[in-house]
């Protein structure tokens, strides 16, 4: 009878530390996975910006000695990711394959111009500097007309703003529901040993020395359970990278080493700081209060 008690108790123990240990990895890995878009915040939003074309188109009188300088300064300037020329009858062929149809057979000759296409370094790509650019290609005589979308920049850097406001508010969300889930769990367990507690207490032993097993037990709990969440959070790197190659995730890996040492402390130090309040609760209640 006894050892069929036993195994039940020690089935209840182990399903007490696997409830803890899945609770700890799962809010890790969602703050994990919060942290490193917050950190990527930056680096997405560089992305999209770099996206953005200023189209500079050319009179059809332009030579194409010209051009190539124009297209060599641009080069060589601090603002510019990369340029690309597209001469007319390149415009005319995707034309055709946006249409379905060859427009030129309808009009009888081709109307497009000779244009390049200048790609921004994110930094550059604001509503002042691209104004200045544009003001500074359009002195060049050989050059008929600039164009970007400029309520597309108003919006995409309103929108950043925003947004990475927002995701540092949800992160703070997420921590402090994070701190409360891993507490209940961390709680719930040493609740289940409350009277073990009170009987040591009973005995002489001090509070520091009921406290220490369990908080060593916890911080074990906390390393595997932040292991287990970065496992999670190494997976969904490589899957983003493998998805989005042009964010280049994997490049800073000292950002990356930081998030996961921080969520690793981050991990043993909830842990830690819960089993302590949790056993000093039942440290302090009074034999009668047990049983409540």
């Amino acid at each position: 009878m006894s050892s069929s008690f036993e195994r039940y108790q020690r089935r209840r123990l182990i399903s007490s530390y696997f409830s803890v240990v899945i609770s700890i990895a799962l809010v890790l890995f969602i703050l994990g996975g919060l942290g490193l878009l917050v950190l990527n915040t930056k680096k997405v939003a560089d992305y999209f910006k770099e996206q953005v074309a200023l189209s500079v188109f050319f009179h059809d009188t332009a030579k194409e000695t010209e051009i190539e300088e124009l297209k060599k300064s641009l080069a060589l300037s601090d603002y510019t990711k990369s340029a690309k020329f597209i001469s007319k009858d390149e415009a005319a062929e995707l034309y055709k394959e946006d249409l379905g149809e060859d427009f030129m057979d309808f009009l009888g000759y081709n109307p497009l111009q000779n244009s390049l296409d200048v790609y921004f370094n994110a930094d550059y790509v604001t509503e002042v500097q691209l104004a200045e650019i544009k003001r500074d290609l359009l002195e060049n005589e050989f050059i008929d007309k600039v164009i970007y979308d400029k309520p597309l920049i108003a919006l995409l850097n309103d929108n950043i703003k925003k947004l990475s406001f927002w995701i540092l508010i949800i992160c703070g969300v997420f921590t402090f529901i994070a701190v409360l889930l891993i507490n209940s769990s961390i709680r719930l367990s040493v609740y289940s040993k409350r009277f073990i507690i009170k009987t040591m207490q009973m005995v002489g032993a001090t509070k520091g020395f009921i406290r220490r097993p369990f908080i060593w037990k916890s911080i074990k709990l906390g390393i595997i359970g932040s292991i287990l969440s970065l496992i999670g959070m190494a997976v969904l790197l490589f899957y983003l990278n493998e998805s989005f190659p042009d964010l280049n995730i994997l490049k800073d890996k000292l950002l990356i080493g930081s998030a996961f040492i921080g969520i690793f402390v981050l991990g043993i130090l909830i842990t830690w700081i819960s089993t302590f309040f949790a056993t000093q609760r039942f440290l302090n209640l009074k034999t009668d209060e047990l049983y409540y």
